[in-house]
Protein backbone atom coordinates (compact mmCIF):
# COMPACT_ATOMS: atom_id res chain seq x y z
CA UNK A 1 0.00 0.00 0.00
CA UNK A 2 2.87 2.38 0.81
CA UNK A 3 5.63 1.07 -1.43
CA UNK A 4 4.28 2.66 -4.61
CA UNK A 5 3.61 6.05 -2.98
CA UNK A 6 5.74 9.16 -2.71
CA UNK A 7 5.02 10.72 0.66
CA UNK A 8 5.73 14.39 1.25
CA UNK A 9 5.77 16.27 4.54
CA UNK A 10 4.96 19.93 4.92
CA UNK A 11 6.88 20.62 8.11
CA UNK A 12 9.77 18.66 9.55
CA UNK A 13 9.23 18.90 13.29
CA UNK A 14 9.18 16.20 15.96
CA UNK A 15 5.92 14.55 14.89
CA UNK A 16 7.01 14.49 11.25
CA UNK A 17 10.30 12.92 12.32
CA UNK A 18 8.45 10.27 14.31
CA UNK A 19 6.38 9.41 11.24
CA UNK A 20 9.51 9.29 9.10
CA UNK A 21 11.03 6.78 11.53
CA UNK A 22 7.89 4.67 11.41
CA UNK A 23 7.65 4.75 7.63
CA UNK A 24 11.28 3.78 7.19
CA UNK A 25 10.93 0.97 9.74
CA UNK A 26 7.78 -0.15 7.92
CA UNK A 27 9.51 -0.59 4.59
CA UNK A 28 9.32 2.82 2.91
CA UNK A 29 12.52 3.93 1.21
CA UNK A 30 14.23 7.25 1.80
CA UNK A 31 13.86 7.94 -1.92
CA UNK A 32 10.05 7.82 -1.56
CA UNK A 33 10.02 10.46 1.20
CA UNK A 34 10.50 14.21 0.91
CA UNK A 35 10.19 16.99 3.50
CA UNK A 36 9.54 20.70 3.10
CA UNK A 37 11.10 22.49 6.06
CA UNK A 38 11.82 26.26 6.28
CA UNK A 39 14.79 26.04 8.67
CA UNK A 40 18.12 25.14 7.05
CA UNK A 41 19.54 23.59 10.23
CA UNK A 42 16.57 21.28 10.58
CA UNK A 43 16.75 20.33 6.89
CA UNK A 44 20.41 19.39 7.31
CA UNK A 45 19.66 17.30 10.40
CA UNK A 46 16.86 15.33 8.72
CA UNK A 47 18.95 14.77 5.59
CA UNK A 48 21.90 13.57 7.65
CA UNK A 49 19.89 11.28 9.92
CA UNK A 50 17.54 9.75 7.35
CA UNK A 51 19.28 10.23 3.98
CA UNK A 52 16.17 11.77 2.46
CA UNK A 53 15.44 14.83 0.38
CA UNK A 54 14.65 18.00 2.35
CA UNK A 55 13.71 21.20 0.55
CA UNK A 56 12.32 24.63 1.38
CA UNK A 57 9.54 24.77 -1.23
CA UNK A 58 6.14 23.59 0.06
CA UNK A 59 4.46 23.69 -3.35
CA UNK A 60 7.23 21.57 -4.91
CA UNK A 61 6.69 18.85 -2.30
CA UNK A 62 2.94 18.84 -2.95
CA UNK A 63 3.47 18.67 -6.71
CA UNK A 64 5.84 15.72 -6.44
CA UNK A 65 4.00 13.63 -3.85
CA UNK A 66 1.07 11.21 -3.89
CA UNK A 67 0.41 11.62 -0.16
CA UNK A 68 1.03 14.94 1.58
CA UNK A 69 1.20 15.07 5.38
CA UNK A 70 0.46 18.55 6.70
CA UNK A 71 2.62 18.66 9.83
CA UNK A 72 2.95 22.35 10.63
CA UNK A 73 1.72 24.15 13.73
CA UNK A 74 -1.93 25.25 13.44
CA UNK A 75 -0.85 28.90 13.62
CA UNK A 76 0.85 28.37 10.24
CA UNK A 77 -2.14 26.67 8.62
CA UNK A 78 -3.52 29.71 6.80
CA UNK A 79 -0.12 30.70 5.40
CA UNK A 80 0.79 27.20 4.28
CA UNK A 81 -2.61 26.49 2.71
CA UNK A 82 -2.34 29.73 0.71
CA UNK A 83 1.10 28.67 -0.53
CA UNK A 84 -0.07 25.28 -1.76
CA UNK A 85 -3.69 26.09 -2.66
CA UNK A 86 -3.01 26.54 -6.37
CA UNK A 87 -1.17 23.22 -6.71
CA UNK A 88 -2.77 20.43 -8.72
CA UNK A 89 -4.50 18.01 -6.32
CA UNK A 90 -5.93 15.35 -8.63
CA UNK A 91 -4.90 11.91 -7.39
CA UNK A 92 -3.40 13.28 -4.18
CA UNK A 93 -4.30 12.58 -0.55
CA UNK A 94 -3.77 15.19 2.15
CA UNK A 95 -3.32 13.94 5.71
CA UNK A 96 -3.45 16.72 8.30
CA UNK A 97 -2.07 16.51 11.82
CA UNK A 98 -2.59 20.25 12.37
CA UNK A 99 -4.39 20.38 15.72
CA UNK A 100 -7.73 22.18 15.62
CA UNK A 101 -7.71 22.84 11.86
CA UNK A 102 -11.02 21.59 10.49
CA UNK A 103 -11.19 19.39 7.40
CA UNK A 104 -13.51 21.93 5.74
CA UNK A 105 -10.82 24.63 6.08
CA UNK A 106 -8.33 22.42 4.25
CA UNK A 107 -10.82 21.35 1.58
CA UNK A 108 -11.79 24.98 1.05
CA UNK A 109 -8.19 26.01 0.37
CA UNK A 110 -8.16 24.07 -2.92
CA UNK A 111 -10.35 24.16 -6.01
CA UNK A 112 -12.33 20.99 -6.68
CA UNK A 113 -12.91 17.98 -4.46
CA UNK A 114 -9.71 17.41 -2.52
CA UNK A 115 -9.25 14.21 -0.50
CA UNK A 116 -8.43 14.94 3.13
CA UNK A 117 -7.96 12.76 6.20
CA UNK A 118 -7.44 14.47 9.56
CA UNK A 119 -5.45 12.74 12.30
CA UNK A 120 -4.82 13.60 15.95
CA UNK A 121 -1.70 11.72 17.14
CA UNK A 122 0.25 12.33 20.34
CA UNK A 123 3.90 12.66 21.35
CA UNK A 124 4.54 8.96 22.19
CA UNK A 125 4.82 8.66 18.41
CA UNK A 126 8.45 9.60 19.10
CA UNK A 127 8.92 6.10 20.58
CA UNK A 128 6.45 4.46 18.16
CA UNK A 129 3.72 4.20 20.82
CA UNK A 130 1.29 6.93 19.75
CA UNK A 131 -2.45 6.94 20.28
CA UNK A 132 -3.98 8.44 17.13
CA UNK A 133 -7.54 9.13 16.00
CA UNK A 134 -8.42 9.35 12.30
CA UNK A 135 -11.34 11.22 10.71
CA UNK A 136 -12.04 11.19 6.96
CA UNK A 137 -13.10 14.23 4.96
CA UNK A 138 -16.06 14.43 2.59
CA UNK A 139 -14.12 13.15 -0.43
CA UNK A 140 -11.75 10.69 1.22
CA UNK A 141 -12.16 7.10 0.07
CA UNK A 142 -12.07 3.91 2.11
CA UNK A 143 -8.63 3.28 0.62
CA UNK A 144 -7.49 6.72 1.80
CA UNK A 145 -8.59 5.93 5.35
CA UNK A 146 -6.85 2.54 5.23
CA UNK A 147 -3.64 4.14 4.00
CA UNK A 148 -3.73 6.82 6.72
CA UNK A 149 -4.39 4.17 9.33
CA UNK A 150 -1.49 2.09 8.04
CA UNK A 151 0.87 5.08 8.36
CA UNK A 152 -0.16 5.90 11.92
CA UNK A 153 -0.17 2.28 13.04
CA UNK A 154 3.53 2.28 12.18
CA UNK A 155 4.01 4.67 15.13
CA UNK A 156 1.46 3.23 17.55
CA UNK A 157 -2.26 2.46 17.58
CA UNK A 158 -5.02 4.24 15.67
CA UNK A 159 -8.81 4.51 15.94
CA UNK A 160 -11.36 5.77 13.42
CA UNK A 161 -13.72 8.52 14.69
CA UNK A 162 -16.00 11.24 13.35
CA UNK A 163 -14.35 14.63 13.05
CA UNK A 164 -16.71 16.15 15.64
CA UNK A 165 -15.04 13.89 18.24
CA UNK A 166 -11.48 15.07 17.55
CA UNK A 167 -11.70 17.86 20.14
CA UNK A 168 -12.43 15.20 22.76
CA UNK A 169 -9.53 13.14 21.40
CA UNK A 170 -7.29 16.20 21.75
CA UNK A 171 -8.42 16.72 25.33
CA UNK A 172 -7.91 13.06 26.24
CA UNK A 173 -4.96 11.59 24.33
CA UNK A 174 -3.51 14.64 22.59
CA UNK A 175 -2.93 16.40 25.91
CA UNK A 176 -2.94 13.15 27.88
CA UNK A 177 0.84 12.62 28.00
CA UNK A 178 1.14 15.80 30.08
CA UNK A 179 -1.39 14.49 32.59
CA UNK A 180 0.35 11.11 32.81
CA UNK A 181 3.77 12.74 33.23
CA UNK A 182 2.40 14.90 36.04
CA UNK A 183 1.04 11.76 37.71
CA UNK A 184 4.40 10.00 37.34
CA UNK A 185 6.19 13.03 38.78
CA UNK A 186 3.80 13.08 41.73
CA UNK A 187 4.33 9.36 42.38
CA UNK A 188 8.08 9.93 42.23
CA UNK A 189 7.85 12.87 44.64
CA UNK A 190 5.86 10.71 47.04
CA UNK A 191 8.54 8.04 46.85
CA UNK A 192 11.26 10.58 47.61
CA UNK A 193 9.18 11.96 50.49
CA UNK A 194 9.12 8.45 51.93
CA UNK A 195 12.87 7.90 51.57
CA UNK A 196 13.46 6.51 48.09
CA UNK A 197 16.30 7.90 45.92
CA UNK A 198 14.94 10.03 43.07
CA UNK A 199 16.15 7.77 40.24
CA UNK A 200 14.61 4.69 41.82
CA UNK A 201 11.36 6.49 42.64
CA UNK A 202 10.98 7.78 39.08
CA UNK A 203 11.89 4.40 37.60
CA UNK A 204 9.35 2.60 39.79
CA UNK A 205 6.64 5.15 38.97
CA UNK A 206 7.25 5.09 35.20
CA UNK A 207 7.46 1.31 35.01
CA UNK A 208 4.29 0.98 37.08
CA UNK A 209 2.38 3.20 34.65
CA UNK A 210 3.88 1.44 31.62
CA UNK A 211 3.25 -2.06 32.94
CA UNK A 212 -0.29 -1.30 34.06
CA UNK A 213 -1.17 0.19 30.67
CA UNK A 214 0.27 -2.86 28.92
CA UNK A 215 -1.68 -5.18 31.23
CA UNK A 216 -4.91 -3.32 30.46
CA UNK A 217 -4.33 -3.36 26.69
CA UNK A 218 -3.43 -7.05 26.60
CA UNK A 219 -6.18 -8.36 28.88
CA UNK A 220 -8.97 -6.12 27.49
CA UNK A 221 -10.51 -6.14 30.97
CA UNK A 222 -12.33 -3.15 32.42
CA UNK A 223 -9.95 -0.99 34.50
CA UNK A 224 -12.15 -1.49 37.56
CA UNK A 225 -11.83 -5.27 37.27
CA UNK A 226 -8.03 -5.11 37.17
CA UNK A 227 -7.97 -2.59 40.01
CA UNK A 228 -10.07 -4.93 42.15
CA UNK A 229 -7.48 -7.69 41.69
CA UNK A 230 -4.82 -5.62 43.48
CA UNK A 231 -7.14 -4.28 46.17
CA UNK A 232 -7.06 -6.64 49.15
CA UNK A 233 -9.56 -6.27 52.00
CA UNK A 234 -8.09 -4.03 54.67
CA UNK A 235 -4.86 -3.64 52.71
CA UNK A 236 -2.59 -0.80 51.60
CA UNK A 237 -4.21 -0.27 48.18
CA UNK A 238 -7.72 0.34 49.48
CA UNK A 239 -6.29 2.80 52.01
CA UNK A 240 -4.67 4.74 49.18
CA UNK A 241 -7.76 4.53 46.95
CA UNK A 242 -9.86 5.94 49.80
CA UNK A 243 -7.73 9.08 49.77
CA UNK A 244 -8.07 9.41 45.99
CA UNK A 245 -11.85 9.21 46.32
CA UNK A 246 -11.94 11.77 49.16
CA UNK A 247 -9.76 14.18 47.15
CA UNK A 248 -11.89 13.85 44.01
CA UNK A 249 -9.18 12.30 41.84
CA UNK A 250 -11.47 10.90 39.16
CA UNK A 251 -13.60 14.02 39.00
CA UNK A 252 -10.46 16.14 38.66
CA UNK A 253 -9.23 14.05 35.73
CA UNK A 254 -12.61 14.31 34.02
CA UNK A 255 -12.66 18.08 34.54
CA UNK A 256 -9.12 18.29 33.15
CA UNK A 257 -10.10 16.52 29.93
CA UNK A 258 -13.24 18.68 29.70
CA UNK A 259 -11.16 21.87 29.95
CA UNK A 260 -8.69 20.74 27.29
CA UNK A 261 -11.55 19.67 25.00
CA UNK A 262 -13.22 23.07 25.32
CA UNK A 263 -9.92 24.82 24.61
CA UNK A 264 -9.33 22.66 21.53
CA UNK A 265 -12.76 23.64 20.25
CA UNK A 266 -12.07 27.33 20.90
CA UNK A 267 -8.74 27.21 19.06
CA UNK A 268 -10.33 25.42 16.10
CA UNK A 269 -12.95 28.15 15.78
CA UNK A 270 -10.22 30.78 15.43
CA UNK A 271 -8.68 29.12 12.36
Amino acid sequence: MLKDKTIGFIGGGNMAEALLKGLLAGGATAASLVVAEPHAERRSLLTKNYCLNCVEDNAAVVAGSDVIILAVKPQMAVTVLKEIGATETVGKLFISIMAGVKIAAIEGAFPGKVRVVRVMPNTPALVLEAASAIAPGAYATAEDVSLARRIFELVGKAWLVEEKLLDAVTGLSGSGPAYVLTFIEALSDAGVKNGLPRDIATGLAAQTVFGTAKLLLQTHEHPAMLRDKVTSPGGTTIAGLHVLEKEGFRGTIMNTVDAATVRSRELGEKI
